[in-house]
């Protein structure tokens, strides 16, 4: 079944079939696919149209369940969509039976149909995750759209179609920025809760995010047809947690194709439309800026929602920032010419116009992402006059500006590949606007010292964001990098003192994210260090163990909430120092890997604490990336911890490697690493150089002495990321 490009309707169910040349009859039984008509996105108008996007906690199954809603609706091909309406015919309340036809149907189509998932049970969760690292990882790392049609009765269009703008986000707290920009640009949201482990800590927080931007919320359940699922009880527990109704709560399975429709209803019933700008003419553009991307070939794409009017090819378009908070609306003098435009699907598809109420991808031939970033406006170049009277969309915060709250080094693994590296970085850098780079080559806060060379300065979300960042680096250019321990900023005020005097112009209180701009030791300071609230979900079962873990990270004003009879909710004010570390692994390790935390801003968000830098010496030599910050209660302790890992990691020489560690101008931990000892006194064969003349034994002896002297002053201690990775996990 499928509907002709010419809006007409072909029924091949009976013998006798017949074509209508009208518009076609809003028969929400028969399928539809965009792929056949895209003639009809133009005819569609606004109040046919509805954003959404899937938010959840990490995997539970957002890009699973986007990959089968753009199977059921036939962006995939006839086949795909046919096998998908096949298995949804009776919707989520049979689960064994959507199971089992989606197991016969898989099989006896396997070999015609390259876009739908094997029949081996596992899920082909790609097609919208692009990145290496996304498919590898099974996470996603960068939002995306694609556009779908899907007849629904509450269509009022002459085509019974509505128009469905959906996002895929990401659901790690690394990359919240992506999904607050996705938030941004749709009226309504699925809200994922994994059927057998049920409320995750992330899950909080994008329902939060949600909610404060008063978008429609659809609850639905994932992987239902798993042994260890209780759907009724999680159903039950997020009704009482996000006062929803547990009869409205969706069962799916993407696995099982189960329920897929269930939730396309929801979204075309509850999902609102959006709403036209109050001063629309139906012919002036405003298109506002969802996200961008570089391209090597093709410099930045553009993703976009067409707001009112329309834009096509070879159009002159310029681009605004509209006013957000006390700032002015702002725009320059360059035009674009507008090269390439169309719809995603997932992949693109260039159609040559994009009308209001789509979303689609265009290409003006800019070079830098940064020149449109999201929540910025296209507008016709020659409606620029009026563009202080024009009615801007208003998002109410830049979204564009993502704060760093970790800062590492970056060098290459080669002495020369300085430049090679910041090159990468900076295409890198053109693609995640999460990446915060200063290129400071030379200076205390990128110079390794005589153990890394020269480096970069890069802020980053999180340590997850960190790993991923390695990966690309390594999969998109083939470069190895070492990644020094994080860093968060703190907060130093200076106080008054007759040995160590400030100039007069030096402000009293600053923001370090180096130490190296630490205090020296005997200066007196006050420190502030950054602190978050975190949420952990855990079982009761290891409730002892989570909260034994945030008291040793030195959280405060701990509480706990039970969200159903297996699981609780754990609540802290944690500073952010302990929990960039190795909280995560520790707290899976307690809770037996069961545990998900998240966290938030705290206020006030910083606090006063006993702290200090403890510098890592080898050989005499400070290796300022290893340097990091500490309690001073526990700075032995964690000094020690440090030097045995180092001691372990680091490669033994042909000199001896000394490793201290340095606390307020004092050593607190030592190791030493053996060197290498060639035995000079034999010759092979049992014998002895010398015989038994004692004056050439110890002539070979002294020579062999001198050369390791020579050695210990000009040896070079090799670093690896192994060992900046033992000054991260200080456990």
């Amino acid at each position: 079944r499928s509907l002709a490009t010419d809006a007409s309707y072909v029924n091949t169910d009976d013998d006798n079939s017949s074509t209508d040349t009208s518009a076609p009859d809003a028969d929400t039984n028969q399928p539809t696919s965009i792929l056949d008509n895209i003639p009809l996105l133009g005819d569609i108008p606004l109040e046919d149209v509805r954003n959404f996007c899937f938010i959840a906690h990490v995997d539970h199954g957002k890009s699973s369940m986007a990959s089968r809603v753009l199977e059921i609706t036939g962006n995939l091909g006839s086949e795909a969509q046919s096998v998908a309406l096949g298995n949804n015919d009776g919707g989520g309340t049979n689960h064994s039976d959507g199971a089992s036809g989606a197991s016969d149907s898989s099989s006896s189509n396997s070999n015609t149909n390259n876009n739908r998932a094997p029949n081996d049970g596992k899920e082909k969760i790609e097609l919208l995750d692009t990145l290496s690292v996304e498919k590898e990882r099974g996470i996603t790392v960068k939002a995306t759209a694609a556009s779908m049609l899907y007849r629904h009765e509450s269509a009022v269009g002459p085509s019974g179609c509505l128009l469905l703008n959906m996002v895929d986000t990401p659901g790690h707290a690394d990359f919240g920025s992506e999904v607050s920009r996705s938030l941004s640009s749709v009226d309504g949201a699925v809200l994922l809760f994994d059927a057998a482990q049920g409320v995750q800590a992330q899950t909080l927080s994008v329902h939060e995010k949600a909610k404060s931007l008063g978008i429609k919320i659809i609850p639905a359940l994932t992987k239902v047809d798993l042994p260890s699922a209780r759907p009724v009880d999680v159903a039950l527990a997020v009704s009482d947690l996000f006062d929803f109704d547990p009869d409205a709560v969706i069962e799916t399975s993407a696995r099982s194709r189960v329920g897929i429709r269930d939730v396309l209803e929801a979204v075309c019933s509850d999902v609102p439309h959006p709403l036209s700008l109050p001063d629309d003419d139906g012919t002036t553009l405003r298109a506002k800026v969802v996200d961008s991307w570089f391209e090597s070939l093709r410099g930045v794409v553009c993703l976009v929602q067409v707001l009112s009017g329309s834009i096509q090819e070879g159009d002159r378009v310029s681009v605004i920032e509209p006013a957000v908070d006390d700032r002015k609306t702002t725009y320059g003098k360059e035009t674009y010419s507008v090269q390439e435009m169309g719809i995603i699907l997932p992949k693109r598809h260039r159609t040559g116009k994009l009308s209001r109420g789509q979303m689609g991808y265009v290409i003006v031939g800019l070079r830098d992402p940064r020149q449109s970033k999201p929540g910025s406006v296209l507008v016709l170049s020659k409606d620029l006059p009026m563009v202080t009277d024009m009615k801007m969309p208003t998002a109410g915060t830049n979204l564009a500006s993502v704060q760093s709250v970790l800062y590492a080094s970056v060098h290459p693994m080669e002495g020369d590949g300085f430049d090679e590296l910041a090159a990468a970085v900076d295409r890198l850098a053109l693609n995640d606007t999460g990446l915060e780079v200063n290129k400071t080559s030379g200076s205390s806060n990128s110079d390794g010292g005589p153990f890394l060379g020269p480096g970069l300065r890069v802020g980053f979300q999180g340590l997850l964001h960190v790993e991923v960042f390695r990966q690309r680096l390594l999969d998109e250019f083939g470069l190895e990098a070492i990644v020094t321990p994080p860093k968060v900023p703190y907060t130093i005020r200076y106080l008054p003192s007759q040995k160590f005097k400030r100039p007069d112009d030096a402000p009293s209180e600053e923001v370090i994210e180096d130490l190296n701009l630490w205090p020296a030791p005997g200066q007196k300071y006050k420190v502030s260090e950054p602190v978050v609230n975190v949420r952990i979900m855990a079982p009761v079962d290891y409730a002892g163990n989570v909260i034994d873990l945030m008291k040793r990270r030195r959280g405060t004003e701990i509480q706990t909430k039970p969200i159903d009879e297996t699981t609780w909710l754990f609540t802290s004010r944690m500073p952010w120092g302990e929990v960039v570390t190795d909280f995560y692994d520790e707290l899976k390790t307690t809770s037996a890997g069961y545990a998900s935390f998240d966290t938030a801003e705290s206020d006030p968000p910083l606090q006063e604490a006993n702290l200090s830098k403890v510098d890592i010496v080898l050989n005499d030599s400070i290796v300022d990336p290893m340097a990091f910050v500490c309690h001073k209660e526990s700075v032995q302790r964690a000094a020690r911890i440090v030097c045995t890992k180092l001691k372990e990691n680091l490669p033994r020489q042909q000199f001896v490697t000394v490793i201290q560690a340095k606390a307020e101008g004092r050593i607190v931990a030592s190791e030493r690493i053996r060197a290498y000892r060639k035995d000079v006194l034999s010759i092979g064969g049992g014998k002895t150089v010398g015989g038994g003349d004692i004056s050439r034994k110890k002539k070979l002896l002294e020579k062999q002495k001198k050369g390791k002297r020579r050695q210990q002053n000009t040896g070079r201690v090799q670093l690896s990321q192994a060992a900046f990775n033992a000054v991260i996990s200080r456990s």
